[in-house]
């Protein structure tokens, strides 16, 4: 007997032999193949049965499935065949039951990651995987949308970016070859562009004593961002990143950056919009430094200072809504968008209600 809802693994050649899934790029196949929800049934089950809520597309990978219409009309769908390219779908095909006729195999996939993936990669314009690819010429530089992974557009920044300004981001983004050991940011430069690497890894590291070596703060990789800090709050960099690899990056100017990502991410709250959403259960956000925090704070406010925020990451609750201040606007406009970056939902409380109600919170 077949053990039933047991998890196993899927090949990529497995998954191409669905539609749409088969139009992904290599990449992200292989990517959505480690995602995949596998399971054997056993015979007279109905594996829609725990099908959540039409958010999954469930296609049949081995044995025979029955389907009974709701006009009663009855139907064996047979693995393998061109009807079992497409996904069961039990609404639009008026499907009231389904059961195995034999043990089968089938698998779950996220409807709105497979929808996200497909987006990015149409955007980035890579061609689907059964269409013969244009000669593209040496010189041109082909967008990688697979190196932007999965929980990054299905949880981070990108998950909340309109279509058009994917689009508009792609064709905008500048790509420049680096090698190892270039400094592609300086810590006290003005900021200028955002970074996301495509391929190689880079350290970041600051330096808090002028007599003592920087400090390493992270090492980071394919489809991690940079650079927002400083465009964010319009401040100096606060962090050199230098290349440990040699790699490919993309750039976004500061305005486009502004522009495209920022303005859909960061959003501004009053103090009275504020107060209902903690009253809703959300939490301020104080990233300041210590000592000012330590000065006056909001009642009940976590102090996550900017520089460090991301250490904090771990710390916070991604089911909970944050309200970010800071004294004018600049860094809570900047750790909301890491946040983002994270998956973490929060907002920025305008900066004059910030000045205005601080003094009510002296501790």
């Amino acid at each position: 007997m077949i053990e039933n809802n047991k998890p196993i693994s899927i090949s990529k050649s497995t998954l191409a032999r669905f539609e749409p899934v088969a139009r992904l790029s290599p990449n992200r196949l292989e990517e959505l193949a480690a995602v995949c929800i596998v399971e054997l049934i056993s015979k007279d089950l109905d594996p829609t049965r725990i099908s959540a809520n039409n958010t999954q597309a469930l296609y049949l990978v081995s044995g025979d499935l029955g389907i009974r219409y709701q006009n009663g009309n009855k139907l064996i769908l047979r693995a393998g065949t061109a009807a079992a390219k497409h996904p069961v779908d039990t609404n639009r095909l008026q499907i009231k039951d389904t059961i195995s006729l034999t043990p089968i195999e089938v698998v779950r996939i996220d409807l709105d990651l497979l929808d996200i993936m497909m987006t990015w990669d149409q955007l980035s314009g890579y061609p689907p995987a059964q269409t013969k690819q244009a000669k593209v010429a040496k010189s041109e530089f082909q967008i990688d949308a697979a190196s932007f992974n999965a929980f990054k557009l299905q949880n981070g920044v990108f998950s909340r970016l309109p279509a058009a300004n994917i689009e508009a981001m792609f064709a905008r983004m500048e790509p420049i070859d680096v090698v190892a050991g270039q400094a592609i940011v300086t810590q006290g430069q003005e900021g200028d562009y955002y970074y996301l690497i495509q391929k190689g890894t880079a350290i970041v590291s600051r330096v808090k004593d002028p007599n003592q070596a920087p400090i390493v703060l992270a090492e980071i990789f394919s489809g991690a961002g940079f650079g927002e800090e400083a465009l964010a709050s319009d401040t100096k960099r606060n962090a050199t990143v230098k290349m440990k690899t040699d790699g490919q990056l993309l750039r976004l100017k500061k305005q486009d950056f502004v522009e495209l990502l920022k303005a859909p991410i960061v959003n501004m709250v009053s103090m009275a919009e504020a107060q209902a959403k903690v009253a809703a259960g959300a939490e301020w956000l104080d990233v300041r430094f210590a000592s000012e925090y330590s000065y006056h704070h909001i009642e009940g406010a976590i102090n996550a200072p900017l520089h460090e925020l991301r250490s904090y990451i771990q710390q916070l609750d991604n089911t909970k809504e944050y309200i970010v201040y800071c004294q004018t606007g600049r860094r809570s406009s900047a750790a909301a968008f890491i946040l983002a970056q994270f998956g973490l939902k929060a907002v920025v409380l305008e900066a004059e209600r910030v000045a205005i109600t601080s003094y009510r919170y002296i501790s």
